[in-house]
């Protein structure tokens, strides 16, 4: 497959290309959250523990960007912010369900427990 420029950078196949929109530690568990319900942006923050304010305002913007989630801003005070997945948000659940169940398949195959607390292993 040749390579092809999009919003200025080069992609070199299509699986880059699919990961500049849900890749990375966050946008996956965010989709993954909202196919289940709207949500405000304290319950996001809640339910992703170890993300940063910065990095979680950056996430959702990015995926707004790109049309996989919306924000609908109610017109109170304060203002009341919601998220929702959309229909190409929708489409994205069972790739992530798919890189999930194998996530989930390689963890048991190593002796590694859904929820355990983080070890470190051993230097070799």
């Amino acid at each position: 497959m040749p390579d092809f420029i999009y919003e200025h950078k080069v992609y070199y196949n299509p699986v880059e290309f699919a990961m500049h929109f849900i890749g990375g530690t966050w946008k996956m568990p965010i989709l993954w959250r909202l196919n289940h319900r709207t949500m405000r942006y304290g319950e996001i923050r809640k339910a992703l523990p170890h993300i940063t304010d910065k990095m979680l305002s950056s996430q959702l913007k990015e995926l707004e960007k790109h049309e996989l989630i919306t924000r609908k801003v109610y017109a109170e005070v304060p203002p009341r912010v919601e998220y929702s997945i959309t229909k190409k948000g929708k489409e994205v659940i069972p790739v992530i369900e798919a890189i999930r169940n194998y996530g989930l398949k390689k963890m048991k195959e190593k002796g590694l427990k859904e929820g355990g607390k983080p070890k470190l292993s051993p230097e070799k």
